[in-house]
Order: C-alpha cells, then sequence, then structure tokens
C-alpha cells in the first residue's frame, strides 16, 4: 500500500471511524467518545487514508512518559496488508518524541490475532483484568510495550 497516508483525525473522518468501529469491535464506542477524545489535550487520533477513503484509524493517550492505546481498527477489506502495522509504526514514533517511553493496551484474552500482532512490536502481558469486557464476557490483558 504505497499509497496510504497517515494523517491527524479531521472531524469530517467520524463517519468513516465509526462504520469500522461499527465492524470491528463487539461494544463499539459511540460517536459522542470520538468527540470526547478529539477535545482532550493529551489524545493523539490519526487515520489511515487510502484513495481518499479512510481505511483504519488509531487512538492514543499521551500522560507524561506512558501512553495509552484507546482504539485501533482497520476496515476488514483492508486488514493484513499493513495497515495496522503503519497506524502503530507512525504514532509510535510521534509519541516517543513527544517523551513516551511506555505504551499500554488492554486486549481480549481471546483475541488471538490482536495478540500476535502487539508481540511484534515487543508488548508483553503484565497482567490480566478479569471480566473487563462485555458482550460476551471475557478477561482483558493488559499488556506493556517500550517505545
Amino acid at each position: 500500500m504505497s499509497k496510504l497516508i497517515i494523517r491527524d483525525l479531521q472531524e469530517n473522518d467520524l463517519l468513516s471511524i465509526w462504520d469500522i468501529e461499527q465492524v470491528s469491535f463487539p461494544a463499539p464506542w459511540f460517536k459522542e467518545a470520538f468527540l470526547t477524545e478529539m477535545d482532550n489535550k493529551h489524545a493523539m487520533l490519526k487515520v489511515a487514508v487510502f484513495e481518499d477513503k479512510v481505511i483504519g484509524y488509531f487512538c492514543a493517550n499521551c500522560l507524561g512518559h506512558e501512553s495509552y492505546v484507546l482504539k485501533l481498527a482497520v476496515h476488514p477489506d483492508f486488514r493484513r496488508q499493513g495497515v495496522a502495522t503503519r497506524l502503530m509504526h507512525e504514532t509510535m514514533k510521534e509519541l516517543k518524541e513527544k517523551g513516551c517511553v511506555f505504551m499500554y493496551l488492554k486486549v481480549r484474552e481471546s483475541n488471538s490475532v490482536a495478540r500476535q500482532f502487539y508481540d511484534l512490536f515487543g508488548f508483553q502481558i503484565e497482567t490480566v483484568r478479569k471480566k473487563y469486557y462485555d458482550n460476551p464476557d471475557e478477561d482483558a490483558l493488559l499488556m506493556m510495550g517500550r517505545l
């Protein structure tokens, strides 16, 4: 995907990312959650654009030397093509430039694809949060990686 562009989220991207959100998560965020993050001074919101179409997004917060992945999703038609990897690399680089050293995230215990993806970036399981997720009830793995 040589024509893939990673850029900051803009308000007119919200409908596209919300559509991706709906097909990517069993308990999707409400549209208002994305608006709230847009107003958060600690938020870093990126989108992946291919041929003028938003095909993925990354939401993170940076607080001091720690960052937190809130959301990472790619439209199903564009998965396994390096989009999430580009989003991750470029966001991690920018977070590091802001002084972040650690990145934390939570992932469903059953989500082996996401876990393998995060393993590629050196993330390790720190702890388990019992029954963290709903729809269905499931434990979350809290993972940490160094930037």
